[in-house]
């Protein structure tokens, strides 16, 4: 597996595929048991990976138990990001959920237990609560930075314009957002704000729930159909995108979730690999090892295009 800097700000060489956590335990109802994710995690250090990404809420803290297993007698070799907002609780208190510092001392504190840890590499709120103002944020994070407790921070799931914010006050590190073939409304503001501001990226759902893969299509179940009571139905763009996909995968003798996350990785950003199964780990590997043409990305940036709005489209009219 390669490396490279994550970020602009940091000198942190990260592997290139980020190990995604979400799926690690059962306490949710859908996951890997601990000895099986034990196993993922096994692999994918062997594999190089040493970049890890978990949240309190994940399995109702679950996960962060067997991230602090795995990594215990070997902490220094892995770089590990958390998230807090929703508490790990499965029905917390309203004064144990949200940005606000009560909330984030509540957290680190227990994250740093289930982790088996004295501090935790990349810390940030995982999702902008409407409420708690930036510069509470800002200083709550500042404060754990400062106590050792946290060497960096970044936000997930924020506005570009609060993270610019941010990002203006403080020294933030990273910025998590989705983004896929089926999902690139970040490239109206959050990747060239992130890129401006020298924040390492990270992208969760490169596969869209497995939906580029093309499992759906025959019938196969994964997240989208096992969370959802509604029949799998395809848009004429996503099913423009998909039946691309199998013609490049067909023509590098590959799969068409392979070429999705190489189109990602592409991108020069930190795909987050959300592997359930050790299958789901050896492709998520296999793709950093594809290389598409510039026609491969051509292709399929055309037909995942969004439109930037304004104004983006009044700019490119006048310039």
């Amino acid at each position: 597996m390669k490396y490279k800097l994550f970020g602009t700000k940091t000198g942190l060489s990260a592997s290139e595929l980020i190990m995604g956590a979400a799926n690690f335990g059962t306490k949710g109802g859908y996951g890997a048991n601990p000895e099986e994710a034990r196993q993922i995690l096994t692999a994918y250090a062997d594999a190089g990976g040493n970049f890890i990404d978990t949240s309190d809420r994940y399995q109702l803290g679950q996960s962060e138990e067997i991230i602090g297993n795995f990594i215990e007698h070997q902490r220094s070799n892995f770089i590990i990001c958390t998230k807090y907002t929703r508490s790990d609780e499965a029905n917390p208190a309203i004064s144990n959920s949200g940005n606000h510092r009560k909330a984030m001392r509540q957290a680190v504190e227990s994250s740093l237990k289930r982790l088996k840890t004295d501090y935790i590499d990349i810390y940030m709120p995982h999702y902008d609560d409407g409420v708690t103002p930036l510069d509470e944020i800002v200083r709550g994070l500042e404060d754990l930075v400062n106590a050792g407790k946290v060497l960096y921070t970044g936000l997930a799931n924020f506005p570009a314009w609060k993270v610019s914010s941010v990002a203006s006050l403080t020294r933030l590190t990273a910025s998590q957002i989705e983004y896929n073939l089926v999902q690139r409304t970040s490239d109206r503001e959050l990747i060239p704000m992130a890129a401006q501001f020298g924040l390492g990226t990270m992208m969760y759902s490169p596969l869209a729930g497995g939906l580029l893969t093309g499992k759906y299509r025959k019938g196969e179940t994964g997240r989208i159909n096992l969370t959802s009571t509604s029949d799998y139905q395809e848009s004429e763009v996503t099913k423009a995108i998909i039946d691309q996909l199998f013609v490049i995968a067909e023509e590098l003798g590959t799969t068409p979730g392979k070429v999705a996350l190489a189109w990602v990785l592409a991108k020069g950003a930190f795909p987050i690999i959300g592997a359930r199964t050790m299958q789901h780990l050896t492709e998520g590997i296999a793709a950093a090892s594809i290389e598409l043409t510039a026609e491969h990305i051509g292709q399929l940036d055309q037909l995942s295009a969004v439109s930037l709005g304004y104004p983006h489209d009044l700019l490119a009219t006048v310039q």
